[in-house]
Formats: structure tokens, C-alpha cells, sequence
């Protein structure tokens, strides 16, 4: 590794080689070969004067780039295309008089950005599907251990973290939802000319404009694709808003499951993976820091901040085209795959290895078990003929008592305190008989059974993108 210039730590630290290798320089351009001859290919069958030797020379030299010798092209020409045109050239001189006919360069190079995005988009799905897969175990692990449920961060009822983890994977589901939307109508730019007229491919078949229709069509056809109905000189920046408003989406839900984790990590009640040599802390050796749910936070968030920009791209673009995005696309992009591929893998490694501290739990429910019965307590009440609002305001100030004499370090029994009020028509026994913690969590094991047949669904579907990934992280 080259350590005396500046390393992109996506690539150096995060991101999968697979994803990396979606947006390197090789799988870029070796696009716009790919691109350059389904031009010619097309142009050809619609009668334009090309010979199967010059496609035939194109294809067999297609991936091949003197990286050296373009650069001394793009310092000469200024122009990024017209380097790759003269340097492929160099490998096919027969071609060299046809390659980019007609073309303008938006053909190579929005073209070639939305193959890699949806390249890329395959990664995602995939990685989510795995990752559902594993969720789905661990939901139905846990589908019936009740444990803790929290709203403000404070103790409210009883849940399962078998419902905690369906939870997440609803958004999971949802996100894979969107991804699935994007696929299914995914276009290109297609053969559209300089300002999208198509102005030069009609004088190139003599203004015959059902052939320039056809030629839009067999390109994108060619690449797998369906042509765009409408472009300017690119194809319109909602695309990549929208695309990036996907990845967005996907961040969202792993920063809250991220973050989940994190204070359920805080309370002891779950833990991430930590290896047998993995260091917590320099200062403190006993800390078991999460720090792969941190990362899976900090990398999302900074994905988050991305579509953003891809919106103001768009909203910024003058008329048929300017080039003020054009530098940042060339990094916002690839990096917004590339930092959440490597969220995604790290959240399968998590839950692969999540660790349930059962006993942690069962001490937080005792603890809490006499404040959660409240309404249990004003139900049973109220059946017997009392006024709920009543019942409802003894218990608000028994337990406010309570907890004030707790915070003084005092040994309270709540449902001591709440039988002897003469207020309460239950005795102490009738309350420890609805304080059993399996019978107050409500449906949440029959809706984690409900749904995960649904998510059985998608994941046979998908069946043959789950893979066993052993991914490791790379620090």
C-alpha cells in the first residue's frame, strides 16, 4: 500500500472487494467499450457502412487499457473521452474510424454510470437478502423471550426481542421493496445525441427517423436495458437522486438498528461480536465497546448526507446541461455504495454473532416487573366495578412514592404499597398472578410467526442470492 499519498479508507478499511471493484477504473471504462460496440453493432444491422473485422477487432480488445498512455491523451486533449477514444484506438486501429460514431460524450459517460449503479444496486439487494436471511433466524430464536419494551428510553411494557428484531426487519423488508422497484424499471440514456435531439444519428441514416428509434432501442437492448423516453445532453439528475434516495433509505434502517444495538448493549441485555484478542479501550482493558454497530452508524450517517446533494445536482442543472455536478458525482456516487456495502456486511457479521445476555434480561424485567403493572391493574379493577381515571391516578402516585424512596436507596415493594391502599380492590396475590412476564407480552410471538411467513416469501424468491458470507472485516 502506498502510504505516502492520500488511500480513500472505503476501499483502504470498509467496502467488500466486490463493491470496489464495481467502481474501479478497469470496470469503467471496460463499460464504455462494452458501450462503443453495442453502438456499432447496432449502427451496423441498421445498414451503416462497419464490418464484422472492425466490431470483431473491438471485442477482442475489449478491457484493454494503457492507462499510462491515456493520460498523456487526457493531458494533451483535456477531454476525458476523446483520451479513451485515442487510446482504445491505439488497440483498434481498424475500428479507430468508427468507434463513438454519432456519439456525444454523455453516450459513454452517463450510460456508463447508471451500468454501474445498477451493477452496484445487485450488490445491495444481494447483501440485504442475506442479511434478512440471518435477521430471520434470530427472530425466530427469540420470537417468545420476552424481554423489556421501551418508549423515551424509559421501561414501558413488556415485548420479545424476537418482535424487536421483526421490527427492523419490516424496514428491512421495505427497503428491499425499493431496491427491487428501482431494478425492475431500470433505463438508460441510450443513443440521444448532443443536446437528446438525435440530430446526428438522423444525419447519419439519412433522416430516417424510424432507424434512429430503432437504433436507441437496440443499443440499450444490447447493454440489458430499456432506453429512457426523453434526455437532455445526460439523462435528468432524478435519476441519481432517486438512486441515492434508495441507499439513503437503506442507511436509515441500519442506523437504527445500529443504534438499537448500541443502548441494548449499554443495558447489557445484548452484545455484538467481540473476539478473543479484540481490544475495547487503550485506557480501560475492560470494555467491550460496540464498536461494529458505532461503525455501522457512522457509516450510514455519512451515506445519509449524500442524496442531498444528488438533489441539488438536479435542481441545478441549466437547461440541456451544465458540468458543475460533474466532479462531484465522480465521488459522491461511488462512495455511497461503497460505505454502505460495507454497513451491510458488517450488520450480518453482528447479527451472525449477536450474543443475548438472558439473565441480564430477566433481572431488568423483575426489576421493572411492579411498574409495568398498571395496566393490569386498573383493567382487573375496573372489571370489578371501580372507576378507571381513579385507579389510574392511586397507581401514578404510589409509583412516583415508590421510585423517589428507591432513588433514596430504600428496599420498596410496590405491590405491598398498592394493596394496602383500601383504594385498590386487588390483593397482593392477585396482582403477583398477572406478573408473569410470558403472559404479558400480548401477540408478539404470533405477529414475529405471522410475518416471518411473509418474509419467508421474499427470501425464496431471492433464495438464490443467500450465500454463506464469511465476510471478514477488514479492521
Amino acid at each position: 500500500m502506498n502510504m505516502e499519498g492520500y488511500v480513500n479508507p472505503l476501499t483502504t478499511r470498509y467496502a467488500s472487494d466486490e463493491m470496489i471493484k464495481i467502481f474501479s477504473s478497469l470496470n469503467k471504462y471496460t463499460i464504455w467499450h462494452d458501450l462503443w460496440i453495442a453502438l456499432a453493432e447496432a449502427e451496423k444491422e441498421l445498414g451503416l457502412n462497419i464490418s464484422d473485422e472492425q466490431i470483431n477487432e473491438m471485442k477482442q480488445n475489449k478491457g484493454k487499457i494503457d492507462f499510462n498512455k491515456i493520460a498523456e491523451y487526457e493531458k494533451e486533449t483535456r477531454h476525458e473521452v476523446m483520451a479513451h477514444i485515442k487510446g482504445w484506438g491505439d488497440f483498434c486501429p481498424k475500428a479507430r474510424p468508427i468507434i463513438h460514431l454519432g456519439a456525444t460524450s454523455a453516450y459513454v459517460m452517463d450510460n456508463g454510470d447508471l451500468i454501474q449503479m445498477y451493477q452496484a444496486l445487485e450488490i445491495i439487494k444481494k447483501r440485504l437478502i442475506n442479511l434478512l436471511s440471518i435477521m430471520k433466524k434470530r427472530a425466530l430464536e427469540y420470537k417468545s423471550l420476552p424481554v423489556l419494551g421501551y418508549t423515551h428510553f424509559q421501561p414501558a411494557q413488556l415485548t420479545t426481542l424476537g418482535k424487536r428484531i421483526a421490527l427492523w426487519i419490516q424496514d428491512i423488508v421495505m427497503d428491499i421493496n425499493e431496491i427491487e422497484f428501482r431494478l425492475n424499471n431500470k433505463k438508460l440514456r441510450g443513443a440521444k445525441g448532443t443536446v437528446g435531439t438525435q440530430d446526428s444519428f438522423m444525419k447519419l441514416f439519412d433522416n430516417d427517423s424510424k432507424k434512429v428509434k430503432k437504433l436507441d432501442y437496440l443499443v440499450c437492448k444490447k447493454l440489458g436495458f430499456e432506453p429512457i423516453e426523453l434526455s437532455s445532453q445526460t439523462y435528468t439528475r432524478k435519476i441519481d437522486y432517486q438512486l441515492l434516495s434508495t441507499l439513503s433509505g437503506i442507511a436509515q434502517s441500519l442506523h437504527k438498528i445500529g443504534t438499537d444495538i448500541r443502548l441494548l448493549q449499554g443495558l447489557g441485555e445484548i452484545e455484538e461480536p467481540f473476539e478473543e484478542k479484540q481490544v475495547g479501550s487503550s485506557a480501560m482493558p475492560y470494555k467491550r465497546n460496540p464498536m461494529r454497530s458505532e461503525r455501522i452508524c457512522s457509516l450510514t450517517r455519512y451515506v445519509m448526507t449524500i442524496s442531498p446533494l444528488a438533489g441539488q445536482n438536479y435542481s441545478l442543472q441549466w437547461l440541456e446541461r451544465t458540468l458543475d455536478d460533474s466532479a462531484n458525482r465522480r465521488i459522491m456516487i461511488s462512495e455511497a455504495f461503497l460505505a454502505l456495502d460495507a454497513a451491510i456486511l458488517i450488520a450480518i457479521n453482528v447479527f451472525k454473532g449477536l450474543i443475548v445476555n438472558k439473565k441480564i434480561i430477566e433481572k431488568r424485567i423483575k426489576d421493572n416487573l411492579p411498574f409495568l403493572s398498571a395496566e393490569y391493574v386498573i383493567t382487573e379493577s375496573v372489571k370489578k366495578g371501580y372507576d378507571r381515571q381513579e385507579i389510574h391516578e392511586l397507581f401514578r402516585e404510589t409509583s412516583m412514592e415508590a421510585l423517589k424512596k428507591i432513588k433514596n436507596g430504600e428496599n420498596i415493594d410496590l405491590i405491598k404499597m398498592l394493596t394496602e391502599s383500601k383504594k385498590i380492590p386487588l390483593k397482593s396475590k392477585d396482582i403477583e398472578e398477572i406478573l408473569t412476564p410470558e403472559k404479558m407480552t400480548g401477540r408478539a410471538e404470533e405477529q414475529v410467526l405471522e410475518y416471518l411467513d411473509f418474509v419467508d416469501k421474499i427470501l425464496n424468491r431471492n433464495k438464490i442470492l443467500i450465500e454463506n458470507l464469511n465476510f471478514d472485516l477488514k479492521v
